[in-house]
């Protein structure tokens, strides 16, 4: 698989087999990602991965405050408000992500199970978090999202699909006592990542983007 390839073939799956992710496989990954370019070298990313029982209890204890009613506050919040263009395309993904719901097995009669699926990381078997020093500032988190980037292409080259969301960290708490996190790591990001499923795979759906003459502004071409 080419890079174009991966980048065209990328989706964010929302549905995972339970079948483990051997480490050697991920640690290819890692070692791919880890070539992501950074501002001096600087490399600013601090990865922690979790499977298994650890992350059997990081389900656990993510649905049950998001059944208490607490409301997300991830260290790294989310704009509010969004401006007015991509507040539009974010209403227009949310529309087919509605679509989307009311297609799936286990949405029936239950208007909150896709927050729940989130909150349940989709059932994938391993989940990446990206933290990053909190003293450094928002260009470093653009070297983490060169790294993201790369771990996303690398995972989908072999195989594995994956689904990048801020809800996979929405209660740093939780992910902080489980995993070990120090306070001077902020954790920016988390990302699922395993098999899809079938049903994954037949429902998902290619977002729309914007048109090439809409984003570019050229000067100095004929």
């Amino acid at each position: 698989m080419d890079v174009t390839q991966a980048l065209k073939s990328r989706y964010t799956c929302r549905g995972f087999k339970p079948n483990p992710v051997p480490k050697e496989t991920l640690t290819e990954i890692l070692e791919a990602a880890n070539r992501a370019p950074s501002w001096a070298d600087t490399q600013p990313w601090e990865v922690y991965i979790a499977s298994g029982d650890a992350l059997e209890r990081l389900r656990k204890a993510h649905l049950d405050i998001f059944a208490t009613g607490a409301a997300p506050h991830p260290d790294l919040p989310p704009p509010a408000p969004w401006p007015p263009a991509p507040k539009k395309r974010m209403d227009g993904l949310l529309a087919l992500h509605k679509k989307e719901a009311q297609d799936h097995p286990e949405h029936k009669n239950n208007p909150e199970a896709y927050l729940v699926r989130q909150m349940n990381f989709f059932k994938a078997p391993v989940v990446i978090y990206l933290c990053l020093d909190r003293t450094l500032s928002p260009w470093s988190i653009f070297d983490m999202g060169f790294y993201a980037q790369s771990l996303l292409l690398a995972a989908k080259e072999r195989g594995l699909d994956t689904a990048g969301s801020y809800r996979l960290v929405s209660y740093p708490e939780l992910i902080r006592s489980e995993m070990g996190i120090p306070e001077n790591l902020s954790i920016l990001f988390g990302i699922a990542l395993g098999y899809a499923t079938e049903h994954s795979q037949t429902t998902r759906f290619e977002s729309p983007r914007r048109p090439i003459k809409e984003v570019v502004k050229w000067k100095g071409f004929e």
